[in-house]
């Protein structure tokens, strides 16, 4: 049996650039150097510009795989959107801030390519789970030059909105019983200091004492029965958005823990989808 049909060309293709290097930091207590890298879903397209995503894997900032959701981050950039999944150092490698600076040198790397992967310079977002929902906080609300470090230094590292999942967003009241229960924790390995005896370091690095009415539109989402990062952190960072007027939504879910598979279901990536095309607008 043979059939013939003719297809029309609606869509680009969609290709993937894995393992690009975008910065050079430092490694191995100063005496090496080594690349960080990012995997790159972007259309083959050079008849327009598309939004860019920034995504951040989480890991408590001791672990990350810039891979493991690239199946469902593929799905988000057919929907029209260049997507980029960016390597960060973890807290072994380097404290805060330098995965900032990381994931602020990812966003200057790509406006500084935007030719290359056809992406819209004035449209970025930025998404992340538990310690990449922090850094998507961050990422979005401190725009200080002094944490864009390294090259590309002449492209800004501002994002237009910020999705992040379930993130830590005041380190300095964890329900830790002690300072001895909180020495070890991941929040005290990044600031590198105990951040119970230290509440007031602790609080310099946190999304809501970064909160203006400059900032981006957020869509935070978080689980009401998170047990490693507990809703109250999600509601925080609402709240002092919605306080100072800025255009922030809480998308509670019910029941959910921490990464639960709550989280992976087409309705949430439907909103997900929805907010960042709402806020970033289609691709022209």
């Amino acid at each position: 049996m043979r059939e013939t049909i003719t297809v029309q060309k609606e869509e680009p293709q969609y290709s993937v650039a894995s393992n690009v290097a975008f910065a050079q930091v430092d490694a191995w207590f100063g005496h090496t150097r080594k690349d960080l890298k990012m995997d790159i879903i972007y259309p083959e397209d050079k008849e327009r510009v598309y939004p860019c995503i920034v995504w951040i894997c989480g890991g408590a900032w001791l672990m990350m795989d810039k891979a493991a959701h690239l199946a469902y981050l593929t799905e988000l950039a057919r929907s029209g959107f260049v997507v980029a999944s960016a390597e960060y150092r973890t807290s072994n490698e380097a404290v805060y801030p330098s995965q900032l600076e990381d994931i602020k040198a990812a966003v200057r790397y790509l406006r500084a390519h935007s030719d290359r992967y056809n992406i819209d310079t004035e449209r970025f977002g930025v998404m992340g789970e538990s310690a990449g929902g922090y850094l998507t906080a961050m990422a979005a609300l401190v725009n200080d030059p002094a944490y864009d470090v390294g090259e590309y230094l002449e492209y800004s590292s501002k994002v237009q909105a910020a999705c992040p999942w379930y993130p830590p967003t005041d380190v300095s009241c964890f329900p830790y019983e002690s300072p001895v229960d909180s020495a070890s924790s991941p929040e005290s390995l990044l600031l590198g200091r105990n951040v119970m005896l230290y509440k007031e370091d602790a609080l310099k690095i946190c999304p809501v004492t970064y909160v203006t009415k400059d900032a981006p539109p957020f869509m935070i989402i978080h689980g009401t029965q998170d047990n490693t990062v507990p809703f109250k952190q999600g509601e925080m960072l609402h709240d002092r958005l919605e306080e100072t007027g800025c255009d922030v939504k809480l998308i509670a879910i019910e029941g959910a823990d921490h990464a639960d598979l709550q989280f992976f279901q087409k309705e949430i990536w439907q909103r997900i989808n929805m907010f960042f095309h709402e806020k970033l607008g289609y691709a022209k």
